[in-house]
């Protein structure tokens, strides 16, 4: 079974005399010397050295206290995330699910090996409690792919303990710094050896050459929230928060702009792509959904008076918010090992790597752009008066929900645009999510209603009282009221950001 370390670590170039005296340094008041390790490392990624251009490292270590498999994920400078199986002769499958999305039907393959005889050295407080572990290591690295090739050389490292003061890596810092000991211009030791062994790994790209063209500018946004699919599928595996909306959100920019900017690239070439990612997202928006109506319904219900709530109401839901949680997570991580999903991420990567870019692609973005966005205000003008020309009820309920669709179109299409637009696409954006989040306000209320019939009808069936739902329902009916007489002021505001 695999478990997660926050690793948070700094590493240097050692200097000749090793590591500078660092009691006193901080909270530091002893420095215990346990001995040295011997550590052995295999590295690996694909042939093209996927992993390595997503800055993410996958090694099997043998030695010390934690040896396994380890996959280490970038969560900011000097910070990873690692997560650890046992040791075994192949790669556990916990740890492949997370890889998959970048890998795919490549081969994993060996790609430097590390062998290290790491110093190790315990920095502790007054009161002994371990504040981080200081090493010099004496690192030997074989090229395994490739040309081949070795190196050695020596570095520190100083990886803060669970729970300790970030302050003391600073401390410590400081006291390596009076001593000559430069930071690693290395992210990590394999980076190092990629380096010394006469291959650089795959690092992810640069500054991209700026955009010139309106095509330039769309593709710059779709490979945005390509990479963005990608790096929030090992997060939506390992259930993190958020993590399920980021992807969704993803995937409807994708579409947004596919249908935004026609006039750029090729709808016909676009649309088999754009409908599998309408699949992806109905796919993550059903967990998603769910965890925003439990969060929505269960804040509800705390705000009730005593008096309000009558039976187990508290207890359906958080049996309902379980039930539908468990369900749907499942029916998600299939997805996400589904050859449909890993046939739509390669279809992206073909379609991305050979885009359909009509005539107006090669146009400078300014009016390319800004009429995009023009008809986005037009359409989402058409549907806002259509929605607010309904008596209250479910079809307006359906119209205000197509609006809010479009407002969220608009809203994309208008943040693709701002590095060729500047101020007016971002008010436009934010305008546009102004009226999103009422808009949206509204829907979760006729979403919350449904839910609460749907769970007062069983406990009905059940002997219990339904007098807390209906109060909820009432509630609930009152903020779709609201949020309909607020409607036509916030267009009225927002409509002036759209290009005329």
């Amino acid at each position: 079974m695999a478990d997660v370390k926050r690793e948070i670590e700094r590493k240097y170039e050692a200097a000749d005399g090793g590591l500078p005296e660092l009691a006193g340094a901080g909270g530091v008041a002893h420095v215990l010397d346990r001995g040295v390790v011997e550590l052995d490392a295999v590295y690996y990624d694909t042939a093209d050295e996927r992993l390595g251009a997503a800055s993410l490292t996958l090694r099997r270590r043998t030695g010390g206290a934690d040896a396994g498999w380890h996959l280490k994920f970038p969560v900011a400078p000097g910070v990873r995330d690692e997560i650890r199986a046992p040791l075994s002769d192949t790669l556990p499958e916990e740890i492949a699910a997370l890889v998959r999305a970048r890998v795919r039907g490549a081969e994993l393959v060996p790609v430097v090996r590390l062998r290290s005889a790491r110093d190790v050295r315990h920095l502790v407080g007054a009161d002994g409690a371990l504040l981080a572990e200081a090493s010099v290591d004496t690192v030997d690295a074989e090229r395994l792919n490739r040309a081949g090739g070795t190196a050695r050389w020596t570095e520190i490292e100083v990886e803060l303990a669970d729970g300790a003061d970030p302050a003391v890596l600073d401390a410590v810092e400081e006291r390596l710094a009076e001593a000559g000991v430069r930071p690693s211009k290395a992210p990590s030791k394999v980076a190092e050896a990629l380096r010394r062994t006469g291959g650089s790994r795959a690092r992810p790209a640069g500054r991209a050459a700026e955009p010139v063209t309106a095509g330039d500018h769309v593709l710059a946004y779709l490979r945005e929230q390509r990479e963005a699919i990608l790096a929030r599928d090992p997060g939506v595996r390992r259930d993190l928060p958020d993590s399920v909306h980021q992807m969704r959100v993803a995937t409807r920019r994708l579409r947004s702009a596919f249908k935004s900017f026609g006039p750029v690239l090729d709808r016909e070439a676009t649309a088999p792509v754009a409908a599998e990612l309408k699949w992806l997202a109905r796919e993550l928006g059903a967990g998603r959904d769910q965890e925003v109506l439990a969060e929505r319904l269960s804040d509800a219900l705390d705000a009730l008076p005593p008096g309000e709530v009558a039976g187990p109401v508290r207890e359906r839901l958080a049996s309902w918010a379980t039930a539908r949680h468990g369900s749907t997570r499942g029916r998600l991580l299939g997805v996400l090992d589904s050859a449909r999903y890993l046939a739509l991420l390669d279809s992206l990567d073909t379609l991305l790597a050979d885009p359909p870019l009509r005539r107006k692609a090669a146009r400078k973005p300014g009016k390319v752009l800004t009429r995009a966005l023009h008809k986005e205000g037009d359409e989402l003008a058409r549907l806002v008066t259509a929605a607010l020309d309904l008596p209250p009820g479910e079809d307006r309920d359906h119209a205000l929900h197509q609006a809010r669709k479009r407002a969220k179109r608009a809203r994309y299409a208008a943040e693709a645009a701002v590095p060729a637009l500047g101020g007016p696409a971002r008010a436009l954006a934010r305008a546009a999510k102004k009226l999103t989040s009422l808009l949206g306000e509204h829907q979760d209320s006729v979403l919350a209603r449904q839910t609460l019939r749907e769970l007062a009808a069983v406990a009905h069936a059940a002997g219990e009282s339904a007098f807390t739902y209906g109060v909820l329902h009432e509630r609930e009916e009152r903020v779709a009221r609201r949020t309909e007489r607020k409607l036509p002021g916030a267009w009225a505001k927002a409509r002036p950001a759209f290009p005329r």
